[in-house]
């Protein structure tokens, strides 16, 4: 089982990027995105890579980010 902390402010995402930690996404209560590592963001948009040829592109406003830990 694994621990959601959300990600709300830059400094969240640059900590979980230079980390490299995985995180999962939600957007209007459904997983669109269920472990994957963030490749890069800004104000609007985050990036996000879960295997090599498989980018993402989420809205920052439409979709809630959670930094996936173990417990």
């Amino acid at each position: 089982m694994s621990l959601h902390f959300k990600l709300m402010t830059d400094s969240d995402f640059q900590d979980v990027l230079d980390k490299g930690i995985r995180i999962r996404v939600f957007k209007d209560n459904h997983i669109v995105d269920a472990s994957s590592l963030i490749v890069r963001f800004d104000d609007g948009l985050v990036v996000t890579q879960s295997d090599v040829s498989d980018l993402m592109y989420h809205d920052r406003t439409e979709c809630e980010f959670y930094e996936l830990r173990k417990r």
